[in-house]
């Protein structure tokens, strides 16, 4: 039988840093609803970045083989390629094991409340989300550093 959790006490600690990227593509009317701060539940941009931050601390608690890791910090960003809608998560520590999952959460949660606040805008006549989708979840960026005192 295997550890759950790989063991890392014997690792050093060194900064962290991992960036990861997503897209929410999204109809051109529930874009200009974001746009213009038209969407019933809300302003999107600031609840998805609340939702995307929250994630990232609360990693370990969905990905059952992460460890407790004491983030640094965690930056979310919000641009558009169209009418789809792009979201990155930057996220630093200095610990013993990466942050690539936390960014990876971060990501996917922000695109599922921004998918969630504008859900009813997406529907079809059935109920149903044709054009509606998350893509390219990826981590675009990784850094391990020197050891720290």
């Amino acid at each position: 039988m295997t550890d759950a959790i790989v063991p890392i006490g014997h690792k050093p600690v060194v900064q962290r840093y991992a960036v990861a990227t997503g897209i929410l593509e999204i109809s051109a009317d529930s874009a200009d609803a974001i746009r213009n701060g038209q969407v019933a539940k809300g302003d999107v941009l600031e609840a998805s970045t609340v939702a995307a931050i929250q994630a990232v601390k609360d990693t370990p608690r969905m990905i059952p083989h992460c460890h407790v890791i004491p983030i640094e910090s965690c930056n979310v960003s919000w641009s558009w390629e169209g009418n789809s809608l792009r979201c990155t998560v930057s996220v630093s520590t200095h610990w013993k094991t990466g942050v690539e999952i936390e960014a990876l959460c971060g990501v996917s949660t922000g695109l599922m409340c921004a998918w969630d606040m504008v859900k009813p805008m997406e529907k079809d006549h059935s109920g149903k989300y044709p054009g509606t989708r998350i893509t390219d979840i990826r981590v675009t960026e990784k850094h391990k550093g020197d050891a720290q005192d």
